[in-house]
Formats: structure tokens, sequence, C-alpha cells
């Protein structure tokens, strides 16, 4: 009933975004947005004030950007994140991405990014919603190092530390891609339910893309299909997941809201 891992400020959703929010209102109880770069904060703060306690906002850099980001637009952005604190329920998405990143010299930039935007989250008494791809070991050795403790795990694929990442406490949010890959089918199946959330990271991974090739935007409707995917791994009643995620959901973000 809720997604808390969406992007309603990209460019995707330009002509179509208000409608788009009035269409999940129908059906879901809230949606979590994602700033992931300085340019789109605005925006997300907009759309989170306009549509008060449905659209929540969660703020941070994405690792993919550390290129294209200077300092003092990282400055800028942080001291946004602190004036702008009680309008936000999480940081990030923050991270390590060594996929689209490969140089070592901008690698370790992320890091130190990503240790500034830990610090932040102790600082304000926000959770984390962390990106890892291609640098699980790293980033879950950070985020320990770092004593980090109300993490969400977005999109986390390496099943093989799954044990490790529900020891330390923390939780894993999956989205559609559950539909066609083993790995999140073996985390949904490994993860306690009480440590799983729902989320989209739409416009992206549209269930019709992803199993039929079909080119369509996605929406935070498609948690239905995680839902059901997860119920179906677990051998759950639908029902039962999709409670159970969204209480852990307004638990985790500390939301103002009722299941």
């Amino acid at each position: 009933m809720i997604d808390v891992h969406c992007h309603l400020e990209q460019k995707d959703y330009e002509n179509d975004r208000d409608e788009i929010i009035e269409k999940c209102k129908k059906e879901l109880k809230a949606v979590i947005t994602c700033c992931a770069h300085p340019k789109d904060f605005d925006l997300t703060l907009q759309l989170a004030d306009k549509y008060k306690n449905f659209v929540f906002a969660s703020c941070g850099i994405h690792p993919e950007y550390i290129k294209e980001v200077s300092e003092k637009e990282i400055d800028d952005c942080i001291e946004k994140i602190k004036q702008n604190k009680d309008k936000i329920v999480a940081i990030g998405e923050t991270g390590l991405d060594f996929w689209w990143v490969k140089e070592a010299e901008w690698q370790q930039k992320q890091k130190d990014l990503f240790v500034r935007l830990i610090e932040l989250s102790k600082e304000l008494k926000k959770p984390l919603v962390i990106h890892s791809r291609d640098a699980y070991e790293e980033t879950v050795r950070i985020l320990e190092n770092e004593g980090a403790k109300e993490v969400d795990m977005h999109m986390f694929s390496n099943h093989h530390m799954t044990k490790r990442i529900i020891d330390n406490g923390w939780s894993i949010s999956i989205n559609t891609i559950i539909l066609r890959s083993k790995s999140h089918k073996k985390i949904a199946k490994d993860c306690p339910l009480e440590k799983l959330m729902l989320e989209t990271d739409a416009p992206w991974l549209a269930p019709k893309k992803l199993l039929e090739g079909v080119d369509e935007k996605n929406d935070s409707t498609s948690i239905k299909f995680v839902a059901e995917k997860i119920a179906e791994i677990k051998k759950l009643s639908f029902e039962d997941v999709w409670k159970e995620c969204g209480e852990n959901a307004i638990r985790f973000f500390k939301l103002p809201i009722e299941v």
C-alpha cells in the first residue's frame, strides 16, 4: 500500500505527473519520491507540499552523478536538506555505484560523499535509503563502520549478503525486478517479512517492459505485482504481504498516516 521508492521528479512525468499521482491516490496509502540530484530538490519538496501526507520526500545525491555535481552543489544540497529537515522523511538515495563509475579516483569521491550523507542522516535523525550496484561489500562495510542503524537497502541484489543485512537490523525494499530476477526472488524468500518493503523505482522497471520488452512507463501502483510475487514466494496471502509491508514502511519512515 506504500511505494517507498519512486522518482516523481523525473522528466518522464512532465506531461502527466498530477494525473499519475491522482491515479496512485486511488489505490495506495502513500508514495515516497526520491530526489537523487540537487537540481530536482525544489520540485520534490513542491510535490510533497502539494500532496501532503500522500507524497513524502527522501533527498540525497545518487552516486552515479558524482562526476557532474560540484563541491558547492553538494554543500548547498546538504544545507538545503538541513533547512528543510521537517519536510523530508529520509536521506537518500545515497551509496556506491561502481557499474557507472569505474575510475578509482571517482569511486573514492563516491565513498567520501556517502560518508557525509550518513553523517547527515545521524545529525537529522533520518533513515537512509541506499543504492548499491557492483559495490555491495564496500557499501555494507561503510555503513557498518559508520554505525548506520536505520537503513533501507533499495533494490539490493546480492542475495548472498541477505543474512548480513538482516543481522544488522536493516530493511530491504524490493521492486518489480523480482518478476524476472532470481537473485531478488532469493532475497524475498530469505528476508523476514517484517524487514521487507515495497517499491517501484518508477518511472523505470515497468512490468511489461521487464517481462515482454514493451516500452512502458512505470508508476507506483505496480507495487501490487511485487506484493503478489513476494506472497507467492513466501507462501503467504497477498493481503498479509500488502498490509505488513505497508506497516513496515510507516514504521521505518515514521510516516504520519495509518494503515
